[in-house]
C-alpha cells in the first residue's frame, strides 16, 4: 500500500439481482480475489479440510436461499463477473459465521483479539447542528481490508436506492438507503454463540436497507434469527435511532438517552440482556468499556450542537493509544495487523456518505453520495465519482 492511503473505489451497479452481481464482480474484480485470499487464507490456516469448507459454505448457501434466493442469485453473479467460485462469494458473505465455526471444529487457538471492533453512534436532530440526524462507526478490523473496501450505489427497481460500504464480494455491511434508513453494526459476544444456523450477519444488514419503512427495518433486525451475537444500530432521517444488542435468538433494545444520541462500543448493556446472557467477549476487546465513554463525552462537548466534524473528530479520538476509540495498526492474534480499517459517517437527509480510510494514519476522508444530485455541505470531503460497467 502506499504511504498516501487511497480512497475506497465507487461503483455504481443496476439491474436483477444476477445482473448486478456480475457488474459488481466485474468491477471490484482484484478487491474480490483479495477478501477470498484474506478469508481463505485464515481457514487454510486452521487446517480445515476442503470436504469440511464445502460443508460449512453449503450450510449457509442454504441458508441464504432460505432468506432470500435472490441473494444467492447476486452471489452467482459476483462469482461469473470476478472469475472465483461460488463457494467463496459465500465465505465473503458468511465470514464471521463460517472462520468463527471453522475455528470451533478444527481446535484452532483464538486470536488476541476477534470481529469487527467497532464503535459506532447515532445523533438524533435536537442534538445536531444541522437539525439532521447523524450516524457513524469505526470498523476496527484486519488492516489489509483497507485493500478490499468498496462503496456500491445500488440502484434498484423493486425498492429504495442504497449506498453501502463492504468488503468486496458483500452485499452490504453499513450505509443508508434511499428512504433515509441507515445502518452500521459492530461485535458482541455471548454463551448462546454458535448454538444454531443463522441468518448471515452482512445479508441482515442489506434486508434492512432494501426497506421503504422503519418500522419493517426494525422487524428485521430484532427477529431474524442469527448464528452470533451483533449488535446492530439503525436510524431514520426523520429523526429516531435505535441500537439492537441481538443474541442469535433474541434482541435487546437501547434507545437514545436524554441527549438524543446512542454510544455503543463491544460490551453489552442493556440490563436485561446482562440479565438474561453471560458476556465472552471483553477478553479480546477489553478497552471497549472506555471507548463508548470517550465517543459520548467527545459529543457532549460540541455545545452548540454536533456536526459530522464533531463526529469525525470523537471517532478519531487516540485516548489510550494504541487501545484507543481510533486504532493505529498494531499486532493482533495469529500474526494479523489489526487497525481501525475506516470512519464512516452518514447524514441520510442529504445523501452524504463519508469515508476515511486507515484514519489513525490520516483522517482523509472522500464523500459518495446516492444521487447525483445532492447537496454538498461544506464540510464533505472530496467527492468520488462512481464507476459503472459502461466506464
Amino acid at each position: 500500500m502506499s504511504e498516501r492511503v487511497q480512497p475506497f473505489p465507487f461503483y455504481t451497479i443496476s439491474g436483477g439481482s444476477y445482473e448486478r452481481g456480475v457488474q459488481y464482480g466485474t468491477l471490484a474484480r482484484d478487491r474480490v480475489k483479495k477478501s477470498i485470499e484474506i478469508y481463505g487464507g485464515a481457514l487454510d490456516a486452521f487446517g480445515l479440510s476442503a470436504a469440511a469448507y464445502a460443508r460449512l459454505v453449503g450450510d449457509f448457501a442454504k441458508k441464504v436461499a432460505e432468506f432470500d434466493e435472490q441473494y444467492l442469485e447476486e452471489m452467482r453473479g459476483i462469482a461469473k463477473g470476478a472469475e472465483v467460485d461460488l463457494n467463496d462469494v459465500v465465505l465473503i458473505n458468511a465470514r464471521t459465521e463460517i472462520v468463527a465455526m471453522a475455528r470451533a471444529e478444527t481446535g484452532a487457538k483464538d486470536p488476541d483479539e476477534l470481529d469487527d471492533g467497532c464503535t459506532g453512534a447515532i445523533i438524533l436532530p435536537e442534538a445536531t447542528k444541522s437539525g439532521n440526524l447523524i450516524h457513524g462507526q469505526n470498523w476496527d478490523w484486519r488492516s489489509e481490508c483497507a485493500e478490499t473496501g468498496v462503496v456500491l450505489r445500488v440502484v434498484r427497481d423493486d425498492g429504495p436506492d442504497f449506498l453501502t460500504f463492504v468488503e468486496a464480494g458483500g452485499l452490504a455491511r453499513s450505509g443508508f438507503n434511499a428512504a433515509g434508513i441507515s445502518i452500521t453494526a459492530n461485535y458482541l459476544e455471548c454463551d448462546r454463540d454458535y448454538t444454531q444456523i443463522g441468518v448471515p450477519l452482512g445479508l441482515i444488514r442489506r434486508k434492512v436497507l432494501e426497506q421503504e419503512h422503519f418500522a419493517i427495518a426494525t422487524k428485521v433486525v430484532a427477529t431474524t434469527p442469527k448464528s452470533c451475537s451483533n449488535n446492530i444500530m439503525i436510524a431514520s432521517k426523520a429523526g429516531f435511532g435505535i441500537d439492537f444488542e441481538c443474541a442469535p435468538d433474541e434482541a435487546f433494545p437501547i434507545l437514545p438517552d436524554q441527549t438524543g444520541k446512542i454510544v455503543h462500543a463491544n460490551h453489552w448493556v442493556s440490563p436485561v440482556a446482562l440479565g438474561k446472557i453471560r458476556e465472552t467477549g471483553i477478553p479480546f476487546v477489553p478497552e471497549s468499556y472506555y471507548r463508548d465513554w470517550r465517543v459520548a463525552r467527545l459529543l457532549g462537548e460540541a455545545k452548540d450542537g454536533v456536526d459530522r466534524a464533531a463526529l469525525k473528530r470523537a471517532l478519531g479520538d487516540d485516548f489510550l493509544t494504541p487501545y484507543s476509540v481510533c486504532r493505529p495498526p498494531r499486532g493482533g492474534g495469529a500474526g494479523n495487523i489489526t487497525a481501525t480499517v475506516a470512519t464512516v459517517i452518514m447524514e441520510p437527509a442529504i445523501g452524504v456518505l463519508e469515508i476515511a480510510p486507515l484514519p489513525a494514519l490520516g483522517m482523509e476522508f472522500t464523500s459518495y453520495t446516492i444521487s447525483d444530485h445532492v447537496e454538498r455541505p461544506g464540510d464533505c470531503g472530496t467527492p468520488m465519482a462512481p464507476k459503472s460497467i459502461e466506464d
